[in-house]
């Protein structure tokens, strides 16, 4: 089991090659059999986590959840999927329309890029780049562009104030976040994701950097904008930000990118911080989906436990907090790393 996977990968390239291709055209191939395998997990997950989420915050709010449709309601997910299709695809008619539609789309080609430098497993890791977290860094800033385009493409206030909110919040957390991996970084002495792996084989860096762990997970809870730091959606003041003008399929494609970023900061959490795929026993890639399914409900625990805050008590949190606490923690890891 362990190996199968790879196997199946590697049928697949030698049914490629049987077709006399140039070995551009074989790599390019493989690389949308990779992409193609990706989408399937994070739609798999998504559909799963919704349920989850559900579930978790009906156990947190003491009542039940979805339990109607389905064992337990395990298919009322499948329902909601439905009827997101089947709703009209309305696009209003003051909107700049290459831009509304382009936003909804946009939105999911960070969250799938992400994916190609994570180790799912042993030997199960897309592209397994010499820069893989500067790799991951770089892409994942680039998704405040789609919900900045969502918010101005929509002509609406509400949208561009909520898009703007984004922009803030993502952009300040993503810079204690970076500093939160230096940590790793300077302990590995390797930006490749297999090296930190292997780097922890006799202990998680969840020991060694505890501080850096916390600021890490209080960072990408704002990135992903989910709660306490869900300020880009507000019903009291700017409905659902830059996703008020979008209905059916295209509101689902920000929902999914949403969980889909979700599922990339716990596995880049469990890759940098606790042993990536590595675990006794059971096969490789299944360590790493029980430690990604414990971030994500450590992820939701967060959003049901604490009520959303202000948004300039958010930015200043950042700023004045969590900012020169990821310094201090570059700089006590620095003197460690020098003395012992």
């Amino acid at each position: 089991m362990e190996n199968l996977f790879i196997n199946i990968f590697d049928a697949l390239k030698g049914l490629i090659q049987r077709f006399n291709l140039s070995a551009g055209a074989v790599d390019a191939l493989m690389a949308l059999a990779y992409v193609a395998a990706i989408i399937v997990f994070i739609l798999t997950n998504v559909v799963f986590l919704v349920y989850m989420e559900r579930k978790v915050a009906a156990y947190m709010q003491d009542r039940l959840g979805p339990n109607r449709v389905g064992p337990r309601g395990l298919l009322q997910t499948v329902c909601d999927v439905l009827k997101l299709l089947g709703k009209e695809d309305i696009v209003p008619s003051a909107v700049d329309k290459w831009v509304f539609k382009v936003a909804a789309v946009a939105v999911m080609v960070p969250a799938i890029l992400v994916y190609a430098a994570i180790p799912f497993g042993k030997d199960m890791i897309s592209i397994d780049l010499n820069i893989g977290i500067f790799y991951i860094v770089a892409i994942a800033s680039t998704s405040t562009i789609p919900f900045l385009m969502a918010g101005w493409g929509s002509n609406n206030k509400y949208s561009l104030l909520g898009s703007m909110r984004v922009v803030a919040q993502m952009v300040s957390y993503e810079i204690p976040m970076v500093f939160s991996l230096l940590g790793v970084i300077m302990l590995t002495g390797s930006l490749q994701m297999s090296d930190i792996v292997a780097a922890q084989k006799g202990m998680w860096f969840i020991v060694l950097q505890p501080v850096a762990f916390i600021i890490y997970m209080i960072s990408a809870t704002a990135e992903v904008n989910r709660g306490p730091f869900d300020l880009p959606e507000g019903e009291q003041e700017i409905i659902a930000g830059p996703f008020t003008e979008y209905s059916g399929f295209r509101y689902a494609m920000f929902y999914l990118a949403e969980y889909a970023n979700l599922v990339a900061v716990s596995a880049i959490a469990v890759t940098l911080f606790l042993g990536g795929p590595a675990g006794p026993w059971l096969p490789s890639w299944l360590w790493f989906v029980l430690k990604v399914y414990v971030m994500i409900f450590v992820f939701m625990w967060f959003k049901w436990t604490f009520p959303r805050i202000r948004l300039d008590h958010m930015l200043a949190f950042n700023w004045k907090f969590l900012l020169p606490l990821s310094l201090a923690n570059i700089l006590f890891t620095g003197i460690a790393i020098k003395i012992f």
